[in-house]
């Protein structure tokens, strides 16, 4: 059955917004790798301004009134492009939503999802103010991350649109192995969230062992405290050395488990796919895995350059675009009218 116009419409929308979303989510990474989480102390703003640029004639005083933390425009610069970005987002999340409304005769026009969407932003919107006002806390930090890409998750999903066939018996058990390795994906980047904002990426400087053993020391227990008080100034890290180790290391073997899981989850779509779509995805979602550790691999070898890191989170948006479309082409609708995503 063909689209309407309304709903053709609807698609292309998502499709910017799901391409605007990574964008914010790339730039989030930038900003929490270039230290510029509290170059702007107070939200939404930046020390009661919409732009750094008019707090030139301000610094002395700033600086004055928080002499621990010196205003940096630089700093400052990164955090509001991230909010106009987001800020942008919103509008055209708000759009989908009103779009949705205005193609509610459509029987295929999903109608609950938009608005999911509108209250994932909002709580997204209160996250990156806690963000700040909590010092860069690495639990609202990890969420905030993991926020944005179910977000984008969510974006794509209303972007794609389902294939009108039955789902063949011989794909079912994919599509169930596609679920289980999404949710081993979800927990990896919340660990990989994890090892960024407790600063521990640098906890390990050699690879595959870790500073010359293959079971170094680790303390786990305080490395994975989730909540440890309010006052507490996380910028640079609080744990010590055998916490960090413990969050970097658990990291990695969760990389090795997920590698594992998606491998078994794309021979398994290459052999029981019925569509050339769903092989495509699932080749997709191989690309992203061999890119994601090839760069995972040369942030240790290279000594954690910016651009790495930043690729590193770039590379997490692309497997969870992947995995999306193989769950999406895994999910289809025999009539239009089944079921509204």
């Amino acid at each position: 059955m063909q689209s309407t116009r309304g709903l053709v419409w609807f698609r292309r929308a998502a499709m910017l917004a799901a391409l605007l979303c990574a964008i914010v989510v790339v730039v989030g990474a930038w900003v929490r790798l270039t230290n510029a989480g509290l170059g702007c102390p107070d939200w939404p703003g930046c020390y009661g301004h919409i732009h750094p640029a008019q707090l030139v004639d301000r610094v002395a005083e700033i600086n004055a009134d928080n002499p621990a933390r010196p205003f940096d425009y630089q700093k400052a610069l990164n955090e509001m492009v991230h909010r106009y970005i987001v800020g942008a987002l919103g509008i055209l999340v708000l759009g989908l939503a009103a779009l949705s409304v205005w193609n509610r005769r459509d029987p295929a026009q999903p109608r609950v999802l938009p608005w999911v969407l509108v209250v994932l932003l909002v709580f997204q919107a209160l996250l990156g103010m806690w963000t700040v006002t909590l010092l860069l806390k690495p639990l609202i930090v990890t969420l905030h991350l993991l926020g944005g890409l179910a977000t984008l998750a969510l974006l794509w999903w209303l972007a794609l649109p389902p294939e009108h066939r039955e789902l063949k018996a011989a794909e079912r058990p994919v599509r169930r192995l596609a679920i289980a390795a999404f949710a081993v994906l979800v927990a990896q980047i919340a660990l990989g969230g994890w090892t960024s904002t407790n600063y521990s990426a640098a906890a390990c400087a050699d690879f595959p062992a870790c500073h010359g053993k293959w079971w170094p020391d680790m303390d786990f227990k305080n490395g994975f405290v989730l909540w440890r008080g309010l006052g507490i100034d996380y910028e640079g890290g609080v744990l010590d050395t055998p916490a960090r180790v413990a969050i970097h290391y658990s990291h990695r073997l969760g990389a090795y488990l997920t590698g594992l899981v998606l491998l078994l989850l794309v021979l398994g779509a290459w052999r029981r796919a019925q569509t050339a779509l769903t092989r495509g995805a699932a080749t997709a979602v191989l690309v992203a895995v061999a890119l994601q550790i090839t760069i995972g691999m040369n942030l240790i070898w290279q000594g954690w350059p910016l651009w790495l890191g930043t690729s590193h989170n770039a590379g997490a948006v692309l497997l969870v675009l992947a995995m999306v479309a193989l769950l999406r082409y895994l999910s289809p609708r025999a009539e239009v009218g089944r079921l509204r995503p």
